[in-house]
């Protein structure tokens, strides 16, 4: 009898093992007290374990009320030791929990959350320079997406086996702003047929021009998101670092020769068990090899742009502007509690990805009071006082230009335009297309210029900003290029005239509207010839407004 207690006993602790390791390698929580997986990994165990000595006891006759045929019912006090002592660590982890929950909370740390994120205030016109419209990048997720599905469609070697990755991250590559993803298994079959060899390619798209490249790869990529066993990027990450609490977006980068790596930012808890998330470490994995090497978060190597999701950084600003006078005043006075708007981009700058995002106050105007950018390698956080329209009032105002289109605005970028805080934005149709570019001035946001390329737009509104004495006349933010002519090549445009002119090592095209009686003289010049242009930039094709 001893022995069938003592097997019955192994055989429960045998049990709960079992689930939790089958619960470990589902859910791969980290073993760190900080993780809220590691509470409800030990909850469940001790939950098992519990109704597994319920059901023995149970079964063993340890009921009340089973004579006279009532209903055989479960007595606390009646059970065994092993039962009241499970049933008190139960109400031990679960008070535990709530607690360290509630003294992690803003409610009694209003002032540490408040502290998380160093702001810095900044000069928009130090900080961001008057447009380069190579730097500009035109697509959002969306338009991102729909190119990428795109590209996989023509690539017939592949689309019947694998599809495109959601992930679309915005990085700097080469000098330029660029949106990149991996492929997937198209199904769990594909998965199986497929896996020994891995991912063969990634899209890398460009977001100045719109080119589409499938990247096809002499490795696969063996450890990605679309993996289900060991080489899953999270499970192979867990198993090689048990106790790291890796964020839940991990992020798919390229370096400069353009191999795939996944960054993999390892939270911190600054505050009490479970507050005060920031960053603490980098585990950098190399896809398609899994080998991987872990930084302190200070000394990420320069060529990774994403280590803060935009997400943590605009709630980390938000501590920052709601709780700057403490919990309550968040609540009830609200004096000076400034928040973000509803939505953010990117913006490349000092050759990082930075989130832009506007500042508002808490009761819900439609005006700005600046806006912040956050690097998202470094958290470093700017703030510039610049007051104006909210993006979402700058979007309703460009749409409006165009209600008989039925176009709608995307979430705008901030340039900056003869020292002036512009929105720009693309105006898309009912599928998704770009069919339209704006720009909305931050201040004024009834001045809006609308073009269907990105020159078009730009050149309506310098003539806009002229118009309303923001600029003396156009030539004020001209600039001026000399150099030797390479090629002079006559084009005609909308029944006009035009000569494209390319100068010796340099990438960029200019046009002379032969319309204009001034530009004339560039008949005289030919290929060798030493000419100075003074031009307006554009969108990789500048117009020129003088020759000499």
């Amino acid at each position: 009898m001893k022995n069938k207690k003592i097997i019955g006993k192994v055989m429960i602790i045998l049990a709960g093992l079992v689930a939790l390791a089958v619960y470990y390698y589902v859910t791969i929580p980290a073993i760190n007290l900080h993780s809220t997986g590691t509470w409800g990994a030990l909850l469940l165990l001790v939950v098992i374990l519990l109704a597994l000595c319920i059901f023995r006891q149970l079964n063993a006759g340890r009921l009340s009320g089973v004579e006279g045929g009532n209903t055989p019912r479960f007595n606390l006090k009646e059970s065994g030791l092993g039962v009241k002592v499970l049933a008190g660590v139960l109400v031990a982890l679960c008070l535990v929990y709530f607690v360290g929950a509630l003294l992690s909370s803003p409610f009694f740390n209003a002032a540490k959350y408040q502290r998380l994120l160093s702001i810095e205030e900044r000069e928009f016109t130090d900080d961001i320079k008057e447009v380069d419209y190579k730097t500009i990048p035109l697509l959002d997720k969306d338009s991102a997406s729909l190119l990428g599905n795109r590209k996989m469609g023509s690539m017939v070697d592949m689309v019947s086996q694998f599809e495109v990755s959601g992930d679309y991250a915005q990085i700097n590559y080469q000098g330029k702003p660029v949106r990149v993803t991996p492929l997937t298994y198209a199904s769990p079959i594909k998965w199986l047929t497929n896996q020994k060899n891995g991912i063969p390619a990634y899209i890398l798209i460009d977001m100045t021009t719109q080119n589409t490249e499938c990247v096809k790869l002499a490795e696969g990529i063996r450890y990605s998101k679309g993996e289900y066993l060991n080489r899953n990027i999270y499970r192979h990450l867990r198993f090689r670092y048990p106790t790291y609490i890796f964020d839940e977006q991990i992020f798919f980068e390229i370096d400069e020769e353009g191999t795939p790596y996944w960054v993999c930012p390892v939270k911190k808890f600054n505050i009490g068990l479970f507050g005060g998330q920031t960053i603490g470490r980098v585990v950098l994995c190399n896809a398609q090899t899994g080998e991987c090497v872990d930084y302190a978060v200070e000394d990420v190597p320069a060529w990774i742009d994403k280590v803060y999701s935009a997400d943590l950084l605009v709630q980390l600003y938000d501590y920052s502007g709601i709780l700057k006078h403490g919990f309550w005043n968040s609540l009830l006075g609200q004096k000076d509690c400034l928040q973000s708007t509803n939505g953010y981009n990117y913006i490349a700058l000092e050759d990082d990805v930075w989130v832009y995002t506007g500042i508002t106050s808490v009761s819900g105007d439609q005006s700005n009071v600046g806006f912040v950018l956050m690097n998202q390698r470094t958290m470093e956080t700017r703030s510039y006082k610049v007051e104006g329209a909210i993006e979402d009032s700058a979007m309703s105002s460009a749409e409006g230009q165009v209600q008989n289109l039925g176009y709608r605005a995307t979430f705008p970028l901030l340039l900056n335009i003869a020292d002036e805080p512009t929105y720009f934005m693309a105006l898309k149709d009912g599928a998704g297309l770009v069919k339209k570019y704006a720009m909305v001035n931050v201040q004024k946001y009834q001045w809006v210029a609308i073009g269907d390329t990105v020159q078009e737009c730009e050149k309506n509104y310098t003539e806009l900003l002229n118009t309303n004495g923001i600029v003396s006349s156009s030539s004020d933010i001209s600039k001026s290029v000399t150099g030797k002519i390479e090629s002079i090549s006559p084009v005609v445009l909308e029944g006009n005239t035009h000569y494209y002119v390319c100068l010796e090592n340099k990438d960029d095209i200019y046009d002379i509207d032969m319309s204009n009686t001034g530009l004339i003289q560039i008949i005289k010049y030919e290929v060798g010839d030493n000419v100075t242009l003074e031009y307006l930039e554009g969108y990789g094709l500048h117009e020129v407004r003088g020759i000499k």
